[in-house]
């Protein structure tokens, strides 16, 4: 048994070691430094422009002087789907100063599955489509949903990994709002 784990162990460190030679590859040269928060500054986000769902192109940097929740999913993510409804009742209840979006990062076979989704969810706040930089940019994104909040100068000041109680994301906004991070 122990024989096993050590060889599963080693078999991921392999997988992990070539993802990030493979995504970090630029212009002929290897970087082989895997974004840590000691090695990238992960108190400011880093800006994007991503084509939304109906083909606008959103920028994150637009959305400056509003709370920013980012959630990255995808369609065939259960506990994406169970946190869907939460992330729609915060776009209605704080409209004014939050805004939502939605990162999808599904690919090649469910990708079309995107907009239908959108309408039977009746998601309210814009949704775009990831790409491999944004989630480099963003550490890595190992695990679905992950959702950041951004304070109204762009600024991480929560990260959460897997379904998170609407509440979390309530108390975080509320204290963001009364001006404490």
């Amino acid at each position: 048994m122990r024989k096993v784990v050590i060889s599963l162990l080693l078999i991921s460190f392999v997988v992990v070691y070539s993802f990030i030679n493979i995504a970090s590859e630029t212009n002929g040269e290897t970087k082989t430094e895997l974004l840590t928060e000691s090695n990238y500054d992960v108190d400011k986000a880093p800006d994007f422009t991503l084509t939304s769902t109906d083909g606008k192109k959103i920028k994150l940097s637009n959305y400056k002087g509003k709370i920013v929740i980012l959630d990255f999913w995808a369609t065939w993510c259960g506990p994406c789907r169970i946190g869907i409804p939460d992330l729609i009742e915060i776009q209605k209840e704080y409209k004014d100063k939050v805004v939502v979006i939605g990162i999808s990062l599904d690919q090649d076979r469910t990708l079309k599955d995107v907009i239908p989704f959108i309408k039977e969810y009746k998601i309210n706040y814009p949704v775009v489509y990831g790409t491999e930089q944004v989630v480099i940019d963003y550490g890595y994104i190992e695990a679905i949903p992950t959702t950041f909040i951004l304070d109204a100068k762009r600024n991480i000041v929560d990260k959460f990994i897997g379904l998170v109680p609407k509440s979390s994301y309530v108390n975080k906004i509320k204290s963001l709002l009364k001006g404490k991070s």
